[in-house]
């Protein structure tokens, strides 16, 4: 739901906007990104709550080997680009990197950011984990029969609470890719008071505490579960 015009105070450094590129440092790798402010708007530059999920996936060396793992929203790629790679690294003693072991990824967005987001995706993995990865189209709340229903153990969103007229379609679109077992984790800055509105939503759904607060960026991330659930990672 990314491709709509986006308003952000007067902190937002416009230079952060419509620099070409962007470069990361995670999962021992450097990941270089492309951006395009003008073309795609939101949907084509890197938000500090993408960065903060992905620190707190590899700092708190949450397992994502074998598990099966969707993004909502993926914009320029870098969490799933991320979650990939992560999904590869094996405990402490095991030789092999790229073992049987490694995540599937599914990494979404509405179809007119597909071309770009694959663009980055496939420059920033190598070639034996590129299967691993899949770019697919998903607009929240349609063709969602596209998708096994609660067949992934994470759902992950990044700054992708921001547009009220999307959230039913978006707590749709989680009801049906949730089972039990399944983890959602959404990474984002409170802006508005509709921002709230979704999350006491959310919370009508599902099982929600805040995990994570980094107060440099003010990025808070959230996890949901179905019911009353509150596994560990």
């Amino acid at each position: 739901m990314a491709l709509v015009p986006y308003e952000e105070g007067g902190g937002w450094a416009a230079r952060q906007l419509h620099n070409p590129s962007a470069t990361f440092r995670f999962a021992s790798r450097t990941i270089r990104l492309q951006q395009d402010w003008r073309r795609l708007g939101v949907a084509a530059v890197v938000w500090d709550a993408a960065v903060v999920l992905c620190a707190y996936l590899e700092v708190e060396g949450i397992d994502l080997r074998d598990r099966s793992v969707i993004e909502l929203g993926a914009g320029t790629g870098l969490l799933g680009i991320v979650v990939t790679l992560l999904g590869t690294k094996e405990p402490a003693g095991v030789r092999a990197l790229y073992s049987r072991r490694c995540a599937h990824v599914t990494i979404t967005d509405r179809a007119a950011a597909l071309e770009f987001l694959e663009s980055n995706v496939q420059a920033n993995l190598p070639p034996e984990l590129r299967p691993r990865a899949v770019v697919k189209e998903l607009t929240w709340g349609k063709d969602l029969d596209k998708f096994p229903p609660g067949a992934f153990d994470f759902v992950l969103g990044a700054d992708i609470v921001y547009l009220e007229e999307t959230f039913v379609e978006l707590l749709q679109t989680l009801e049906h890719l949730c089972s039990e077992r399944t983890v959602i984790l959404l990474s984002c800055r409170i802006r508005y008071e509709r921002d709230l509105k979704f999350l006491k939503m959310l919370r009508e759904r599902f099982s929600v505490s805040e995990v994570h607060y980094d107060s440099s960026k003010d990025v808070h991330i959230y996890k949901a579960q179905r019911g009353s659930r509150k596994d560990d990672f």
